[in-house]
């Protein structure tokens, strides 16, 4: 696999969001949105079998022989572009790790194993990307999910919650979540737009970005 880094720190995104987490970040993605923050993930990166992936993850997740980790997200650039991913989700399951993959959504999500909790996002129109979400993802939602939309503003907005409405969402997965992109849309009217139009989704915030430098690589 081609790998473009492995970390540990505080996850900032999803239900997850202030866990400590181990981060396995895979080179490579198709898309390209025009506020994306890992866009060094798009090249380079470096080979690493699956044994070896796995003992960087294991010497991040234990401390004088206990385990103190035991929450690992799959993300990229675009995770699913490389087959073997399924190989390794595979032997983190069996390693006794709670797996939560971060997807696009442009990839179709339903060979993932059960027990995996998938973060897709549903790009809007401010990305650049807008449109490409696999349909068919829908069909296979379950309710351990989690739909991200990422917004940039207003028009965001208001497609996130067509979106919601139209394929009738609420209910279906864990969480659906609005995030501001950083800098760009602040919370604040974000938030009275949620609850002025009272929708049942959750404001995700990129928690990592407010404990460090917004750039910071590795965190």
């Amino acid at each position: 696999m081609q790998i473009t880094e492995i970390f540990r720190s505080i996850q900032g995104e999803s239900t997850y969001a202030g866990l400590p987490c181990i981060f396995v970040r895979l080179m490579g993605c198709n898309l390209r949105c025009t506020w994306c923050d890992t866009e060094y993930s798009f090249y380079g990166g470096k080979k690493m079998s699956i044994a070896e992936v796995m003992e960087v993850v294991r010497g991040f997740s234990e401390k004088d022989g206990r385990r103190v980790v035991n929450l690992v997200e799959v993300t990229g650039g675009e995770p699913l572009l490389q087959k073997e991913v399924y190989t390794l989700i595979d032997a983190l399951l069996a390693g006794d790790y709670k797996v939560l993959v971060e997807t696009s959504g442009e990839r179709f999500v339903g060979e993932l194993p059960e027990s995996v909790v998938r973060v897709i996002d549903v790009k809007c129109p401010g990305s650049g990307e807008g449109g490409t979400f696999d349909k068919k993802n829908l069909a296979v939602l379950r309710t351990s999910d989690q739909l991200k939309f990422v917004l940039a503003s207003r028009e965001d907005y208001e497609f996130a919650r067509a979106f919601i409405a139209e394929h009738q969402l609420a209910g279906k997965v864990e969480a659906l979540i609005f995030s501001p992109v950083f800098g760009q849309l602040e919370p604040r009217p974000l938030a009275e737009w949620i609850l002025g139009d009272g929708l049942p989704v959750r404001l995700g915030m990129q928690l990592h970005k407010f404990i460090w430098e917004p750039n910071t690589q590795g965190v």
